[in-house]
């Protein structure tokens, strides 16, 4: 598809990249990877034909569609989000009109007259290519890419210029996907993706027809989307095969090798040349002399590249806290949403209230590093801003443990920056007792490097700001870190330092990142938000992702279980309550049986109750099959919008009586 030959690059006095040979056929899925300012966005812009080479060549095959995805600073306007996703298909929607225009003629005219013939032809012709391109289906592509990059059914027709640069960013890659380019050139998409957003794309892009090259700073990312990796490393292009945990393993072996045979080569160049100053000026070995010199010549120089450095930074540790850091009791947060208001608001109508949490009851402890997950919008944030005090309850009750010294990270964080200050001067203010050397060890490792350090902090871009910022709170922690979304804008080596100092760290930390590999490996639990509520989950985020799995499927197991004892007939609790564990049966066989007994006629309400609710569980998922199916065949937007809504609450529904059938159950065993 794409061949680059003896490819070079500069940008004004620096070289990126020389001596550069690829090849990008139509299989490959490649991960562009290197450090910050080694060049990958201006490799994919010459992918892209945006930038010219200033050595070598390019040559893309002929009839090639490529697509590219920039970073960001794209603005969409004039249309709404569902009307500019369907602009992709300017193509179809003509020749549907067509159709329609077609359909309308052959009916007007006689069917036996040569022109309905002429008509018919044409329109049995392009029926075809509108069939074959899945015409039909062009309207439920564009709503099935849409929720999976986190777009609800009631934001479709919202024009596009309300949204943020990184929704629109969004809108952006959901027409590049719905085009389905022949090579999509995608630079860091995952930038402005949630996980579950971040999941959805990981599926897409690995049932993806064609070639992509992608740049991310996610290593899970990469690890299931990519088979090849392409590294630009030491001013040239290095290429592996294979994903980018096997990336690693190869490069440390490319290495090794280097650097054997770099050792061997300089063994025999030692050699060469103690013979050649030894027996120079004697004439009987003049020959020789003469042969090794040429083949001293003639050795093409290894030459090692200069090695990474790996910044090893310990933080100052706070002092310590009480057992109990924080405590929500009750809490709840509502906010009313003024017209205008910031979309984050999800899916609430301007002028009305919007309820975040509800009765949330949850404590922190000492030494946990707990990670927030949720959709965007379901309240990570506000959680956060909660704990730092800078958003009140609304009802409930928050308490602050003893000891405690929090210290709030928030996205914006850069706007309490001393603007006039040089960062090398402001962070040496900071951390007093570091040497020069350590404080620009760190600046760099968080991308600020040479003379960058002397920059002035109101002239950095908004992201530089905000590292400089996380790095400045880390000098000097307090005890208790609320940290939102801390890696945003950091490369994998700056997120690895930060992950590296956050491990070592004796405090308790909250955070928000969308990053899979930084949350595993550094969260202790995992609140999950949504629908109002907090849910504690124990472990990492792999172990909050497998308890979520077992959680699914036990509530399908008791569905399925209810539904056969429906359908069996066993409409009493007492024959088809749910049946207890074998060790409850023998504790109640060895006289552990409650001594209180259930009064008859409670006993027979609560049996009515049990048949009752076996009934409406088995209608409900009916309906939820029925509401499924519908949702797989796209009418209209509205109609999803319906769907969607009804669909949720009929699951919300199910899971209430599921849960009160159960109770029932067991108090019917325990008064039996």
């Amino acid at each position: 598809m794409i061949q680059l030959n003896s490819a070079g690059k500069r940008y004004g006095n620096k070289l990126l990249f020389e001596g550069a040979d690829l090849l990008i056929t139509a299989q490959d899925r490649v991960g562009l990877v290197g450090a910050n300012g080694t060049g990958k966005t201006t490799f994919l812009k010459i992918l892209a034909g945006l930038e010219s080479l200033d050595y070598g060549s390019a040559s893309v095959a002929k009839g090639i569609d490529i697509g590219y995805l920039p970073q960001d600073g794209l603005a969409l306007s004039g249309r709404t989000v569902f009307a500019e996703c369907m602009s992709v298909f300017s193509r179809l929607q003509a020749i549907e009109k067509e159709l329609e225009q077609l359909t309308s003629g052959m009916a007007e005219v006689d069917h036996t007259s040569a022109e309905y013939e002429q008509i018919a032809d044409r329109y049995h012709h392009i029926e075809h290519e509108f069939r074959v391109h899945d015409g039909y289906a062009i309207e439920a592509q564009v709503g099935t890419v849409l929720a999976g990059l986190g777009f609800g059914p009631e934001e479709w027709y919202r024009q596009t210029e309300e949204f943020s640069g990184g929704w629109q960013m969004r809108i952006a890659l959901a027409k590049l996907l719905l085009q389905k380019p022949n090579l999509l050139l995608l630079d860091e998409p995952t930038n402005h993706l949630d996980l579950e957003s971040r999941n959805w794309l990981e599926e897409y892009l690995s049932n993806y027809p064609f070639a992509f090259v992608l740049i991310s700073h996610d290593r899970y990312f990469l690890d299931i989307t990519v088979n090849r990796i392409v590294e630009i490393w030491n001013k040239k292009i290095w290429t592996y095969s294979g994903n980018y945990e096997k990336y690693l393993s190869q490069k440390t072996q490319r290495q090794e090798q280097l650097e054997a045979n770099y050792r061997n080569q300089r063994e025999r160049i030692e050699q060469l040349e103690v013979f050649i100053n030894r027996f120079r000026y004697q004439a009987t070995k003049a020959k020789q002399v003469q042969s090794r010199i040429k083949e001293l010549e003639k050795i093409e120089r290894i030459q090692l590249p200069e090695e990474e450095k790996t910044i090893h930074f310990s933080f100052p540790q706070p002092k310590p806290s009480g057992r109990i850091v924080a405590e929500f009791v009750g809490v709840a947060k509502s906010y009313h949403k003024p017209c205008g208001s910031d979309r984050n608001v999800r899916a609430t109508p301007a002028g009305t209230t919007h309820e975040v949490f509800r009765d949330v009851n949850f404590m922190i402890e000492k030494g946990d590093r707990i990670a927030l997950v949720g959709v965007n919008g379901a309240g990570k944030s506000t959680l956060i801003k909660l704990l730092a005090g800078t958003e009140p309850l609304t009802a409930g009750e928050y308490q602050l443990g003893h000891n405690v010294q929090f210290d709030y990270f928030a996205q914006d964080q850069y706007k309490e920056l001393d603007q006039d200050a040089r960062m090398i001067d402001d962070i040496g203010r900071v951390s007093p007792s570091s040497r020069e050397t350590d404080l620009r060890n760190l600046l760099g490792c968080f991308l600020f490097s040479g003379d960058e350090v002397f920059k002035r902090i109101g002239v950095l871009s908004g992201g530089e700001r905000n590292r400089y910022a996380l790095l400045r709170m880390l000098l000097h922690p307090a005890n208790f870190l609320l940290l939102d979304e801390p890696t945003n804008h950091l490369d994998m080596r700056a997120k690895d330092v930060l992950l590296e100092a956050l491990s070592k760290y004796t405090g308790t930390v909250v955070f928000v990142s969308h990053d899979r590999y930084f949350i595993d490996k550094l969260a202790t639990r995992v609140f999950e938000i949504g629908g109002g509520r907090v849910e504690v989950y124990p472990g990492n985020y792999e172990d909050f992702l497998w308890r979520k799995q077992r959680g699914a499927e036990k509530l399908q197991e008791q569905v399925s279980a209810s539904t056969q004892m429906s359908q069996s007939g066993n409409g009493h609790v007492g024959a088809g309550a749910p049946t207890r564990p074998a060790d409850e049966q023998a504790a109640s066989s060895n006289g552990d049986k409650p001594s209180k007994r259930l009064n008859p006629i409670k006993r027979k309400q609560m049996q009515a109750r049990a048949q009752e609710l076996e009934e409406k569980i088995s209608e409900l998922e009916t309906s939820i099959a029925q509401c499924e199916a519908s949702l797989q065949n796209f009418v209209s937007a509205d109609e999803t919008t319906r769907l969607t809504y009804e669909l949720d609450q009929n699951r919300t529904e199910l899971q209430q009586h599921v849960t009160e059938w159960e109770q029932i159950g067991q108090e019917l065993e325990v008064g039996s």
